[in-house]
């Protein structure tokens, strides 16, 4: 054999793929995790402070995840209270339109009583509440704040909303509400309304919108601290 061969085992001199002694080089710079850091002490306080953890707070966002002066700022205008009415009367509508039409063969969802008139109201609340009207009332309360927390946690727009162009936003931030706050507005929502007293319910939600400073929020918004923004 020749002596040109390379030794078995060892790779040839000019081999391509061979590691070669690396030359000797000048004082390195400090390497950090984003590349070459200027001069450094050794301290750890001399590599640049890591990002701030990330906050979106989404076109409505304004005053930080704790508020400002003023939460609303950066947030669109509050919602004119004629238009969250009709939004929730069309929310109402959704549900409730189907939901009579399938108790129909129960008996409906609503008695209807001829010598109404001529009654009190104890004598309504038993005749309205009484037999499978409570059953449906039941129903029809688990339905809506289950309508309500699921479209108000998703993009704080129920269809309603949408429609006008409305959204729930937390009053701190502007975030569309977590689930436990989308929760706790729709069951201040429902069930007075449902349950209890409809008709003063309405009413002091209605005026409340009209009225209270500076946010015009509704007792389900200030359990939940969310107001109403329009989006467009």
């Amino acid at each position: 054999m020749s002596n040109d061969q390379p030794t078995s085992g060892q790779p040839p001199e000019d081999d391509p793929f061979l590691k070669k002694p690396q030359e000797p080089q000048g004082p390195q710079e400090p390497q950090g995790p984003q590349g070459p850091q200027g001069p450094s002490s050794g301290s750890p306080y001399d590599s640049a402070p890591p990002p701030p953890p990330p906050y979106d707070p989404g076109p409505y966002g304004g005053g930080g995840p704790y508020g400002g002066v003023d939460p609303l700022a950066g947030m669109p205008p509050l919602a004119e209270p004629g238009k969250r009415i009709l939004a929730r009367l069309i929310d109402f509508l959704i549900i409730s339109i189907p939901l009579y039409l399938i108790s129909l063969p129960w008996g409906g969802a609503v008695e209807m009583n001829d010598n109404n008139s001529n009654s009190d109201v104890s004598d309504v609340f038993s005749q309205t509440y009484s037999g499978h009207q409570l059953l449906w009332s039941l129903i029809g309360l688990v339905i809506y704040v289950a309508y309500d927390t699921y479209f108000t946690h998703k993009d704080g727009r129920t269809i309603g909303k949408r429609l006008l162009k409305l959204r729930v936003a937390m009053l701190n931030d502007g975030r569309v509400p977590d689930t436990g706050a989308s929760f706790l507005r729709a069951v201040v929502l429902w069930l007075p309304a449902l349950l209890c007293c409809p008709c003063l319910w309405w009413l002091i939600n209605i005026v409340l919108m009209f009225t209270d400073k500076p946010y015009r929020q509704g007792l389900q918004d200030k359990a939940a601290k969310t107001v109403v923004v329009q989006t467009g």
